[in-house]
């Protein structure tokens, strides 16, 4: 169930109203790690003290130094900003998804769409849990090793999974009973969220996974709520 909905999602992705989407994803989440890591730069530039001479070079200052070595971090910044990225860019591109995506499978099934300030106050919500689970997974790769991915990959994974399912499902729920459709559903849940987790670090890929993820858990809930009768 889980792959199909992906697969669906995929081929959702060139139609042109969701690949319209896709594009100002894109735009925004260049522009955001783009600004991101000036802020870094320029952070690091102004405030690093101090310098230090190497035999024939010369002078060099720290903050000149580190803000230029900072650059090579952004591909692990990427790394562990992207779920965080994807948890608050759902509640930009969730409604517009969902809605492109029911009126071409789903049109007999159309849901409500959400108030847009609800969706977002959602995702940032999740968006500030991410990445406390990001800088966890930073603080305990020491202690555990191979199996920090676990913890990454484990807890985004449920964290994406439980927020994107209830987005999608309150467009045709109320929210008791969508939070209890979840927890019905709650382990395919949250392997769908776990594939969103590891295709958010896989780069250039991730640019686009918050919109697939929109498409997917859409097709998820419709799939799950065909073969839940109760919930109809």
């Amino acid at each position: 169930m889980v792959f199909i909905a992906l697969s669906r999602a995929l081929t959702d992705m060139l139609r042109p109203r969701i690949f319209g989407i896709v594009l100002t994803g894109i735009a925004l989440t260049i522009g955001l790690f783009i600004a991101l890591q000036a802020v870094v730069f320029f952070l690091i530039r102004t405030f690093v003290p101090g310098g230090f001479t190497l035999p024939f070079w010369g002078p060099i200052d720290f903050g000149t130094a580190l803000s230029w070595a900072s650059l090579a971090l952004f591909p692990l910044i990427g790394f562990f900003l992207m779920a965080p990225v994807a948890a608050a860019f759902s509640g930009l591109f969730a409604e517009n998804v969902a809605n492109a995506v029911e009126e071409t499978h789903y049109p007999h099934a159309k849901g409500q769409s959400l108030d847009f300030m609800d969706g977002l106050l959602e995702s940032m919500a999740v968006m500030g849990a991410v990445i406390v689970v990001a800088l966890l997974s930073l603080i305990t790769m020491p202690i555990l090793g191979p199996f920090s991915p676990v913890l990454f990959y484990g807890a985004n994974g449920w964290l994406l999974g439980r927020e994107l399912f209830q987005m999608a499902a309150r467009r045709h729920l109320h929210e008791p009973q969508a939070t209890a459709l979840r927890q019905v559903n709650n382990t395919r849940i949250t392997w769908a969220g776990v594939l969103i987790a590891l295709l958010l670090t896989v780069p250039v890929l991730n640019i686009v996974v918050p919109v697939l993820a929109a498409a997917a858990f859409t097709h998820l809930f419709h799939l799950i709520r065909a073969t839940t009768p109760r919930t109809r």
